[in-house]
């Protein structure tokens, strides 16, 4: 069984996150979910992204480095949009990463090293016309990152919501999270 960190997203630690999270424990996995915003939680992406500029970007992947610090190299790393960005770091400058899980979000692998890791798999999920994955460049990151590596998988979902697989919002799309738990566990196996 692997060995997961997942960052939330925008919105904080929120219910949604944790039961996502719950599931993969219920499927034998180990499953960290450190708060990168003190314990804080907003009630929409403007909301969060609003306070996440003004601690920084900067600072939630200084966080997110900060909580895996005394954990084992050998992680799968995840996040939610915001969470990607932790998530991918780590996976690409953290020596012994599993792999990486990106939700929501991607960006240039060269935002963070020249290439991505040869022998870390990664898997990117997002909705082909969801505003912010499709519109913002992230899309077009996640086609580059498995343009430049074997070990790189793009699953694009119909529609347009940015959180789908969080039970608890109005956004959630039952039938894409789903199939995004399935190809999760998967990878994780």
């Amino acid at each position: 069984m692997a060995e997961v960190v997942l960052f939330h997203h925008a919105l904080g630690l929120t219910e949604g996150v944790v039961a996502f999270a719950d599931d993969l424990r219920a499927a034998g996995h180990t499953v960290h979910t450190p708060d990168l915003l003190d314990g804080r939680t907003f009630g929409s992406i403007e909301e969060g992204v609003a306070h996440v500029r003004e601690i920084g970007f900067g600072t939630v992947v200084r966080r997110g480095a900060e909580a895996v610090a005394d954990l084992s190299e050998e992680l799968v790393y995840a996040g939610f949009s915001l969470g990607v960005l932790p998530a991918q770091m780590l996976a690409q400058t953290r020596a012994g990463a599993r792999g990486a899980l990106l939700y929501y979000s991607c960006v240039p692998v060269a935002e963070f090293s020249p290439v991505w890791p040869a022998g870390v798999p990664v898997q990117v999920h997002g909705k082909s016309e969801d505003p912010v994955f499709a519109g913002e460049g992230d899309l077009d990151a996640a086609r580059a990152l498995v343009a430049s590596t074997k070990d790189a998988e793009l699953f694009l979902y119909p529609g347009e919501q940015h959180y789908f697989a969080d039970r608890t919002l109005p956004t959630y799309d039952e039938d894409a999270a789903k199939l995004l738990m399935e190809r999760t566990l998967t990878f994780l196996s």
